[in-house]
Protein backbone atom coordinates (compact mmCIF):
# COMPACT_ATOMS: atom_id res chain seq x y z
CA UNK A 1 0.00 0.00 0.00
CA UNK A 2 1.08 3.61 -0.64
CA UNK A 3 0.64 6.43 2.10
CA UNK A 4 -2.44 7.55 0.89
CA UNK A 5 -4.15 3.93 0.90
CA UNK A 6 -2.90 3.09 3.94
CA UNK A 7 -3.88 6.52 5.16
CA UNK A 8 -7.47 5.85 3.70
CA UNK A 9 -7.83 1.89 4.71
CA UNK A 10 -6.75 2.46 8.74
CA UNK A 11 -9.17 6.14 8.87
CA UNK A 12 -12.28 4.03 7.09
CA UNK A 13 -11.76 0.84 9.41
CA UNK A 14 -11.58 3.36 12.26
CA UNK A 15 -15.14 4.93 11.37
CA UNK A 16 -16.38 1.59 10.93
CA UNK A 17 -15.51 0.31 14.19
CA UNK A 18 -17.31 2.99 16.13
CA UNK A 19 -20.30 2.54 14.81
CA UNK A 20 -19.65 -0.98 15.86
CA UNK A 21 -18.75 0.60 19.05
CA UNK A 22 -21.78 2.45 19.24
CA UNK A 23 -23.38 -1.14 19.23
CA UNK A 24 -21.09 -3.66 21.06
CA UNK A 25 -20.53 -0.87 23.98
CA UNK A 26 -24.27 -1.41 25.18
CA UNK A 27 -24.60 -4.82 24.02
CA UNK A 28 -23.62 -6.63 27.47
CA UNK A 29 -24.95 -3.89 29.75
CA UNK A 30 -28.53 -2.54 27.79
CA UNK A 31 -31.24 -5.22 29.21
CA UNK A 32 -29.92 -4.25 32.47
CA UNK A 33 -30.12 -0.85 32.31
CA UNK A 34 -33.78 -0.84 30.00
CA UNK A 35 -35.04 -2.64 33.13
CA UNK A 36 -34.54 0.36 35.30
CA UNK A 37 -36.67 2.65 32.97
CA UNK A 38 -40.15 3.40 32.93
CA UNK A 39 -41.57 0.73 30.63
CA UNK A 40 -38.97 -1.41 31.52
CA UNK A 41 -41.06 -4.12 33.23
CA UNK A 42 -41.80 -5.37 29.79
CA UNK A 43 -39.01 -7.53 28.38
CA UNK A 44 -40.18 -7.73 24.76
CA UNK A 45 -40.02 -3.98 24.86
CA UNK A 46 -36.15 -4.04 26.15
CA UNK A 47 -35.63 -6.44 23.03
CA UNK A 48 -37.09 -4.01 20.51
CA UNK A 49 -35.72 -1.44 21.84
CA UNK A 50 -32.32 -3.12 21.70
CA UNK A 51 -32.72 -4.89 18.66
CA UNK A 52 -34.43 -1.99 16.68
CA UNK A 53 -30.94 -0.07 15.71
CA UNK A 54 -30.93 -3.72 13.45
CA UNK A 55 -33.89 -3.11 11.59
CA UNK A 56 -33.42 0.59 10.67
CA UNK A 57 -29.56 -0.75 9.36
CA UNK A 58 -31.35 -3.90 7.79
CA UNK A 59 -33.77 -1.41 5.71
CA UNK A 60 -31.45 1.51 4.71
CA UNK A 61 -27.86 -0.39 4.34
CA UNK A 62 -28.01 -0.94 0.73
CA UNK A 63 -29.96 1.76 -0.57
CA UNK A 64 -27.63 4.50 1.12
CA UNK A 65 -24.60 2.21 -0.91
CA UNK A 66 -26.77 2.98 -3.99
CA UNK A 67 -27.25 7.05 -3.07
CA UNK A 68 -23.89 6.85 -2.98
CA UNK A 69 -22.84 6.34 -6.34
CA UNK A 70 -25.15 9.24 -7.15
CA UNK A 71 -24.30 12.17 -4.72
CA UNK A 72 -20.76 11.13 -3.02
CA UNK A 73 -19.33 8.94 -0.91
CA UNK A 74 -18.69 12.07 1.80
CA UNK A 75 -21.84 13.11 1.68
CA UNK A 76 -23.37 9.58 2.55
CA UNK A 77 -20.93 9.10 5.05
CA UNK A 78 -21.40 12.84 7.05
CA UNK A 79 -24.76 12.11 6.75
CA UNK A 80 -24.88 8.98 8.32
CA UNK A 81 -22.47 9.95 11.07
CA UNK A 82 -25.34 12.91 11.72
CA UNK A 83 -27.94 10.44 12.47
CA UNK A 84 -25.82 7.98 14.14
CA UNK A 85 -24.64 11.01 16.77
CA UNK A 86 -28.03 12.39 17.15
CA UNK A 87 -29.29 8.84 17.76
CA UNK A 88 -26.43 8.73 21.07
CA UNK A 89 -27.44 12.14 22.50
CA UNK A 90 -31.20 11.50 22.17
CA UNK A 91 -30.39 7.66 23.96
CA UNK A 92 -28.77 9.37 26.64
CA UNK A 93 -31.29 11.78 27.54
CA UNK A 94 -34.00 9.33 27.39
CA UNK A 95 -35.94 9.04 30.12
CA UNK A 96 -38.15 6.33 29.22
CA UNK A 97 -38.10 3.35 27.25
CA UNK A 98 -39.86 4.73 24.47
CA UNK A 99 -37.35 7.33 23.89
CA UNK A 100 -34.33 5.03 24.33
CA UNK A 101 -36.37 2.94 21.50
CA UNK A 102 -36.55 6.48 19.25
CA UNK A 103 -32.83 6.85 20.10
CA UNK A 104 -31.77 3.26 18.85
CA UNK A 105 -34.19 3.96 15.49
CA UNK A 106 -32.27 6.81 14.72
CA UNK A 107 -28.67 5.33 15.57
CA UNK A 108 -29.35 2.60 12.92
CA UNK A 109 -30.63 4.95 10.51
CA UNK A 110 -27.13 6.40 10.07
CA UNK A 111 -26.50 3.32 8.06
CA UNK A 112 -22.74 3.94 6.22
CA UNK A 113 -21.09 0.63 5.93
CA UNK A 114 -21.53 0.20 2.49
CA UNK A 115 -20.83 3.69 1.23
CA UNK A 116 -17.51 3.28 3.27
CA UNK A 117 -16.41 0.15 1.57
CA UNK A 118 -17.47 2.21 -1.72
CA UNK A 119 -15.15 4.71 -0.58
CA UNK A 120 -12.22 2.29 0.54
CA UNK A 121 -12.80 1.17 -3.42
CA UNK A 122 -12.53 4.26 -4.74
CA UNK A 123 -9.24 5.06 -2.87
CA UNK A 124 -7.49 1.63 -3.07
CA UNK A 125 -5.62 0.11 -5.88
CA UNK A 126 -7.67 -3.35 -6.90
CA UNK A 127 -4.10 -5.19 -6.20
CA UNK A 128 -4.52 -3.84 -2.40
CA UNK A 129 -8.30 -4.13 -1.74
CA UNK A 130 -8.44 -7.33 -0.21
CA UNK A 131 -6.31 -6.08 2.13
CA UNK A 132 -7.65 -2.46 2.57
CA UNK A 133 -11.31 -4.58 3.75
CA UNK A 134 -9.35 -6.75 5.49
CA UNK A 135 -8.28 -4.05 7.93
CA UNK A 136 -12.32 -3.27 8.62
CA UNK A 137 -12.97 -6.95 9.34
CA UNK A 138 -10.33 -6.71 12.01
CA UNK A 139 -11.74 -3.82 13.36
CA UNK A 140 -14.96 -5.44 13.68
CA UNK A 141 -13.62 -8.37 15.69
CA UNK A 142 -11.34 -6.45 17.76
CA UNK A 143 -14.43 -3.66 18.43
CA UNK A 144 -16.58 -6.55 19.73
CA UNK A 145 -14.20 -8.00 22.23
CA UNK A 146 -13.24 -4.74 23.55
CA UNK A 147 -16.54 -3.81 23.90
CA UNK A 148 -17.75 -6.47 26.24
CA UNK A 149 -14.59 -5.67 28.91
CA UNK A 150 -15.19 -2.09 28.45
CA UNK A 151 -18.54 -1.84 28.42
CA UNK A 152 -19.66 -3.31 31.97
CA UNK A 153 -16.51 -1.01 33.40
CA UNK A 154 -17.67 2.60 31.50
CA UNK A 155 -21.13 2.23 32.72
CA UNK A 156 -19.97 0.92 36.18
CA UNK A 157 -18.45 4.99 35.82
CA UNK A 158 -20.32 6.78 33.57
CA UNK A 159 -23.30 4.93 33.46
CA UNK A 160 -25.28 4.03 30.19
CA UNK A 161 -26.50 7.26 29.78
CA UNK A 162 -22.78 8.23 29.58
CA UNK A 163 -22.00 5.90 26.97
CA UNK A 164 -23.76 7.00 24.72
CA UNK A 165 -23.19 10.44 25.17
CA UNK A 166 -19.68 9.77 24.52
CA UNK A 167 -20.27 7.25 21.29
CA UNK A 168 -22.18 10.53 20.55
CA UNK A 169 -19.08 12.70 20.94
CA UNK A 170 -16.54 10.43 19.18
CA UNK A 171 -18.51 10.29 16.49
CA UNK A 172 -18.81 13.90 15.62
CA UNK A 173 -14.89 13.40 16.07
CA UNK A 174 -14.80 10.92 13.39
CA UNK A 175 -17.23 12.79 10.83
CA UNK A 176 -14.33 15.73 11.24
CA UNK A 177 -11.41 12.95 10.49
CA UNK A 178 -13.44 11.84 7.46
CA UNK A 179 -13.37 15.46 6.33
CA UNK A 180 -9.85 16.30 7.20
CA UNK A 181 -7.82 12.97 7.28
CA UNK A 182 -9.74 10.96 4.48
CA UNK A 183 -8.73 11.76 0.89
CA UNK A 184 -11.35 12.61 -1.62
CA UNK A 185 -11.26 10.19 -4.15
CA UNK A 186 -10.40 11.55 -7.53
CA UNK A 187 -13.05 9.32 -9.23
CA UNK A 188 -16.24 7.78 -8.41
CA UNK A 189 -17.35 4.81 -9.61
CA UNK A 190 -19.12 1.67 -9.45
CA UNK A 191 -16.80 -1.42 -7.99
CA UNK A 192 -18.44 -4.93 -8.11
CA UNK A 193 -16.54 -6.46 -5.55
CA UNK A 194 -17.52 -3.93 -2.86
CA UNK A 195 -21.01 -2.54 -3.59
CA UNK A 196 -23.94 -4.06 -4.46
CA UNK A 197 -25.29 -3.86 -8.08
CA UNK A 198 -29.54 -4.39 -8.67
CA UNK A 199 -29.38 -6.56 -11.57
CA UNK A 200 -27.39 -8.79 -9.58
CA UNK A 201 -29.66 -9.04 -6.77
CA UNK A 202 -31.75 -11.82 -8.12
CA UNK A 203 -29.13 -13.95 -9.10
CA UNK A 204 -27.55 -13.76 -5.54
CA UNK A 205 -30.97 -14.00 -3.56
CA UNK A 206 -31.42 -16.78 -5.49
CA UNK A 207 -28.40 -18.83 -5.03
CA UNK A 208 -29.25 -21.76 -2.49
CA UNK A 209 -25.35 -21.80 -1.21
CA UNK A 210 -25.14 -18.20 -0.57
CA UNK A 211 -28.95 -18.44 0.93
CA UNK A 212 -27.53 -20.84 2.94
CA UNK A 213 -24.45 -18.46 4.25
CA UNK A 214 -26.85 -15.71 4.64
CA UNK A 215 -28.90 -18.00 6.85
CA UNK A 216 -26.21 -18.26 9.32
CA UNK A 217 -25.08 -14.83 9.61
CA UNK A 218 -28.41 -14.04 10.13
CA UNK A 219 -29.33 -16.52 12.84
CA UNK A 220 -25.64 -16.16 14.29
CA UNK A 221 -26.68 -12.67 15.30
CA UNK A 222 -30.16 -13.61 15.73
CA UNK A 223 -28.78 -15.77 18.63
CA UNK A 224 -26.02 -13.36 20.07
CA UNK A 225 -28.72 -10.49 20.46
CA UNK A 226 -31.63 -12.91 21.87
CA UNK A 227 -28.57 -14.50 24.25
CA UNK A 228 -27.72 -10.64 25.49
CA UNK A 229 -31.24 -10.36 26.52
CA UNK A 230 -30.83 -13.16 29.01
CA UNK A 231 -27.55 -13.55 30.06
CA UNK A 232 -27.26 -10.14 31.68
CA UNK A 233 -29.76 -11.36 33.98
CA UNK A 234 -28.23 -14.69 34.60
CA UNK A 235 -25.08 -13.01 35.34
CA UNK A 236 -26.62 -11.16 38.20
CA UNK A 237 -28.88 -13.28 39.59
CA UNK A 238 -27.05 -16.79 39.32
CA UNK A 239 -23.59 -15.95 39.34
CA UNK A 240 -24.24 -13.35 42.04
CA UNK A 241 -21.98 -11.02 39.97
CA UNK A 242 -22.49 -7.46 40.00
CA UNK A 243 -23.02 -5.90 36.64
CA UNK A 244 -19.59 -3.72 37.38
CA UNK A 245 -17.79 -6.94 37.14
CA UNK A 246 -19.35 -8.64 34.21
CA UNK A 247 -16.01 -8.00 32.51
CA UNK A 248 -14.45 -10.63 34.54
CA UNK A 249 -16.47 -13.55 33.16
CA UNK A 250 -16.41 -11.89 29.32
CA UNK A 251 -12.43 -11.00 29.25
CA UNK A 252 -11.23 -14.96 29.50
CA UNK A 253 -14.00 -16.38 27.31
CA UNK A 254 -13.33 -13.59 24.65
CA UNK A 255 -9.74 -14.48 25.03
CA UNK A 256 -9.54 -18.13 24.83
CA UNK A 257 -12.00 -18.32 21.41
CA UNK A 258 -9.56 -15.75 20.05
CA UNK A 259 -6.74 -17.76 20.84
CA UNK A 260 -8.23 -20.86 19.60
CA UNK A 261 -9.77 -19.27 15.81
CA UNK A 262 -6.07 -18.75 14.92
CA UNK A 263 -5.00 -22.47 14.55
CA UNK A 264 -8.72 -23.28 13.28
CA UNK A 265 -8.49 -21.03 10.58
CA UNK A 266 -5.25 -21.67 9.37
CA UNK A 267 -6.18 -25.35 9.38
CA UNK A 268 -9.28 -24.81 7.32
CA UNK A 269 -7.52 -22.81 4.95
CA UNK A 270 -4.26 -24.00 4.72
CA UNK A 271 -5.68 -28.22 4.13
CA UNK A 272 -8.79 -26.91 2.80
CA UNK A 273 -10.58 -28.16 5.25
CA UNK A 274 -13.06 -24.63 5.58
CA UNK A 275 -16.26 -26.69 5.10
CA UNK A 276 -15.20 -29.53 7.54
CA UNK A 277 -13.95 -26.22 10.30
CA UNK A 278 -17.44 -24.33 9.47
CA UNK A 279 -19.74 -26.71 10.18
CA UNK A 280 -17.78 -28.06 12.97
CA UNK A 281 -18.22 -24.20 14.57
CA UNK A 282 -22.04 -24.31 13.71
CA UNK A 283 -22.06 -27.49 16.05
CA UNK A 284 -20.20 -25.86 18.60
CA UNK A 285 -22.58 -23.23 18.66
CA UNK A 286 -25.04 -25.56 18.53
CA UNK A 287 -24.09 -27.19 21.69
CA UNK A 288 -23.69 -24.12 23.48
CA UNK A 289 -27.30 -22.66 23.10
CA UNK A 290 -28.94 -25.92 24.06
CA UNK A 291 -26.26 -26.33 26.71
CA UNK A 292 -27.38 -22.75 28.07
CA UNK A 293 -31.44 -23.62 27.89
CA UNK A 294 -31.00 -27.08 29.36
CA UNK A 295 -28.67 -26.05 32.92
CA UNK A 296 -27.56 -22.08 33.68
CA UNK A 297 -27.75 -22.87 37.36
CA UNK A 298 -24.41 -22.29 38.35
CA UNK A 299 -21.29 -19.52 37.60
CA UNK A 300 -19.34 -22.15 36.09
CA UNK A 301 -22.36 -23.82 33.84
CA UNK A 302 -21.87 -19.82 32.54
CA UNK A 303 -18.30 -20.08 31.93
CA UNK A 304 -18.04 -23.15 29.87
CA UNK A 305 -21.13 -22.31 28.18
CA UNK A 306 -19.99 -19.18 27.11
CA UNK A 307 -16.52 -20.76 26.87
CA UNK A 308 -17.94 -22.32 23.85
CA UNK A 309 -20.13 -19.79 22.61
CA UNK A 310 -16.90 -17.66 21.90
CA UNK A 311 -14.51 -20.13 20.85
CA UNK A 312 -17.48 -21.23 17.88
CA UNK A 313 -18.24 -17.25 17.61
CA UNK A 314 -15.02 -16.10 16.20
CA UNK A 315 -14.44 -19.17 14.22
CA UNK A 316 -17.72 -18.31 12.16
CA UNK A 317 -17.38 -14.96 11.94
CA UNK A 318 -13.96 -15.18 10.20
CA UNK A 319 -15.21 -18.13 8.21
CA UNK A 320 -18.28 -16.85 6.59
CA UNK A 321 -16.94 -13.42 5.10
CA UNK A 322 -14.43 -16.11 3.48
CA UNK A 323 -16.87 -18.22 2.29
CA UNK A 324 -19.08 -15.66 0.36
CA UNK A 325 -16.06 -14.41 -1.50
CA UNK A 326 -14.77 -18.06 -2.38
CA UNK A 327 -18.78 -18.84 -3.47
CA UNK A 328 -20.01 -15.36 -5.07
CA UNK A 329 -20.15 -15.09 -8.92
CA UNK A 330 -16.44 -12.94 -9.74
CA UNK A 331 -18.49 -10.38 -10.38
CA UNK A 332 -21.19 -9.99 -7.97
CA UNK A 333 -18.90 -10.08 -4.86
CA UNK A 334 -19.98 -6.44 -3.15
CA UNK A 335 -24.19 -7.60 -4.14
CA UNK A 336 -23.19 -10.90 -2.45
CA UNK A 337 -21.75 -9.00 0.80
CA UNK A 338 -24.01 -6.20 0.75
CA UNK A 339 -27.21 -9.14 0.76
CA UNK A 340 -25.34 -10.87 3.63
CA UNK A 341 -24.57 -7.83 5.96
CA UNK A 342 -28.73 -6.77 5.18
CA UNK A 343 -29.29 -10.44 6.83
CA UNK A 344 -26.67 -9.73 9.87
CA UNK A 345 -28.59 -6.46 10.94
CA UNK A 346 -32.09 -8.07 10.28
CA UNK A 347 -30.77 -10.82 12.46
CA UNK A 348 -29.90 -8.12 15.38
CA UNK A 349 -33.44 -7.17 15.25
CA UNK A 350 -35.25 -10.25 15.07
CA UNK A 351 -32.97 -11.85 17.76
CA UNK A 352 -33.32 -8.87 20.32
CA UNK A 353 -37.07 -8.95 19.67
CA UNK A 354 -38.28 -12.47 19.91
CA UNK A 355 -35.37 -12.81 22.96
CA UNK A 356 -36.99 -10.24 24.94
CA UNK A 357 -40.42 -11.41 23.96
CA UNK A 358 -39.31 -15.34 25.09
CA UNK A 359 -37.43 -13.84 28.47
CA UNK A 360 -40.95 -11.92 29.29
CA UNK A 361 -42.57 -15.43 28.61
CA UNK A 362 -40.49 -18.08 29.80
CA UNK A 363 -37.43 -16.98 31.30
CA UNK A 364 -33.86 -17.86 30.16
CA UNK A 365 -35.01 -21.49 29.36
CA UNK A 366 -37.06 -20.07 26.26
CA UNK A 367 -34.10 -17.75 24.91
CA UNK A 368 -31.89 -20.00 24.82
CA UNK A 369 -34.56 -22.88 23.26
CA UNK A 370 -35.20 -20.44 20.29
CA UNK A 371 -31.84 -19.96 19.95
CA UNK A 372 -30.73 -23.30 20.14
CA UNK A 373 -33.08 -24.39 17.10
CA UNK A 374 -32.09 -21.54 15.14
CA UNK A 375 -28.44 -23.06 15.39
CA UNK A 376 -29.72 -26.56 15.10
CA UNK A 377 -31.26 -25.46 11.54
CA UNK A 378 -28.27 -23.84 10.56
CA UNK A 379 -26.45 -26.88 11.40
CA UNK A 380 -28.71 -29.30 8.78
CA UNK A 381 -28.17 -26.19 6.20
CA UNK A 382 -24.41 -26.12 6.65
CA UNK A 383 -23.95 -29.38 6.34
CA UNK A 384 -25.71 -30.05 3.37
CA UNK A 385 -23.33 -26.74 1.61
CA UNK A 386 -20.88 -27.68 -1.02
CA UNK A 387 -17.72 -27.93 0.01
CA UNK A 388 -16.10 -24.34 -1.35
CA UNK A 389 -13.33 -24.36 -4.14
CA UNK A 390 -9.75 -23.72 -2.53
CA UNK A 391 -9.77 -20.09 -4.38
CA UNK A 392 -8.90 -16.50 -3.91
CA UNK A 393 -10.20 -13.35 -5.89
CA UNK A 394 -7.55 -11.25 -7.93
CA UNK A 395 -9.01 -8.31 -9.36
CA UNK A 396 -6.45 -6.79 -12.68
CA UNK A 397 -6.84 -3.53 -14.74
CA UNK A 398 -7.23 -3.76 -18.17
CA UNK A 399 -6.45 -1.17 -21.25
CA UNK A 400 -8.44 2.43 -20.34
CA UNK A 401 -9.05 2.43 -23.93
CA UNK A 402 -10.29 -1.26 -24.71
CA UNK A 403 -13.49 -1.84 -26.77
CA UNK A 404 -13.34 -5.27 -27.33
CA UNK A 405 -15.25 -8.16 -26.83
CA UNK A 406 -15.42 -8.94 -22.90
CA UNK A 407 -17.01 -12.41 -22.99
CA UNK A 408 -14.13 -13.83 -25.32
CA UNK A 409 -11.51 -12.20 -22.98
CA UNK A 410 -12.92 -13.79 -20.31
CA UNK A 411 -12.56 -16.97 -21.91
CA UNK A 412 -9.02 -16.65 -22.56
CA UNK A 413 -8.39 -15.99 -19.09
CA UNK A 414 -10.20 -18.68 -17.74
CA UNK A 415 -8.37 -21.03 -19.86
CA UNK A 416 -5.07 -20.23 -18.17
CA UNK A 417 -3.66 -22.89 -15.67
CA UNK A 418 -5.00 -21.90 -12.10
CA UNK A 419 -7.99 -19.33 -12.92
CA UNK A 420 -11.17 -21.17 -12.12
CA UNK A 421 -13.61 -18.07 -13.31
CA UNK A 422 -12.95 -15.10 -14.27
CA UNK A 423 -15.29 -12.50 -15.63
CA UNK A 424 -14.03 -9.03 -17.33
CA UNK A 425 -16.68 -6.08 -17.18
CA UNK A 426 -15.35 -3.32 -19.15
CA UNK A 427 -17.27 -0.38 -18.01
CA UNK A 428 -14.51 -0.93 -14.65
CA UNK A 429 -12.31 -1.94 -17.04
CA UNK A 430 -11.69 -4.66 -14.63
CA UNK A 431 -11.42 -8.35 -15.23
CA UNK A 432 -12.31 -10.65 -11.97
CA UNK A 433 -11.09 -13.95 -11.69
CA UNK A 434 -11.12 -16.82 -9.08
CA UNK A 435 -7.62 -18.27 -8.84
CA UNK A 436 -6.18 -22.00 -7.05
CA UNK A 437 -4.99 -20.73 -3.83
CA UNK A 438 -2.25 -23.62 -4.53
CA UNK A 439 -1.19 -21.97 -7.85
CA UNK A 440 -2.12 -20.32 -11.09
CA UNK A 441 -0.19 -18.69 -14.17
CA UNK A 442 -0.28 -15.48 -12.99
CA UNK A 443 2.51 -14.38 -15.61
CA UNK A 444 0.08 -15.77 -18.11
CA UNK A 445 -2.60 -14.05 -17.10
CA UNK A 446 -0.71 -10.80 -17.39
CA UNK A 447 1.26 -11.42 -20.62
CA UNK A 448 -2.36 -11.78 -22.31
CA UNK A 449 -3.67 -8.63 -20.72
CA UNK A 450 -0.64 -6.49 -21.80
CA UNK A 451 -0.40 -7.69 -25.25
CA UNK A 452 -4.22 -7.52 -26.43
CA UNK A 453 -5.39 -4.37 -24.18
CA UNK A 454 -2.28 -1.91 -23.92
CA UNK A 455 -2.70 1.20 -21.64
Amino acid sequence: MNSLELRASLGLAGVYALRMLGMFLILPVFALYAHTLPGGDNAAWIGFALGSYGLTQALLQLPLGMLSDRIGRKKVIYGGLVLFAAGSFVAAGATDLVWLTIGRVIQGAGAISAAITALLADLTREEVRTRAMAMIGMSIGTTFAVSLVLGPLLASVIGVPGIFALTGVLTLMALVGVWRLIPDPARSRFHADAEAKPARLMPVLKDGQLARLNFGIFALHAAQMAMFVALPFALTATARLDKAHHWQVYLPVVVVGFVLMVPAIIYGEKKHKLKQVFVGAVGLMTVAQLGMAATLDTFWQIVLWLGLYFIAFNILEATLPSLISKIAPADAKGTAIGVYNTAQSFGLFVGAAAGGWLYGRYGATGVFAFTGTLMALWLVLASSMRPPMAVRTVMLRIGNGWQGDAQKLSQKLAAQSGVREAVVVPEERVAYLKVSQQAWDQAAVEKLIRETFPT
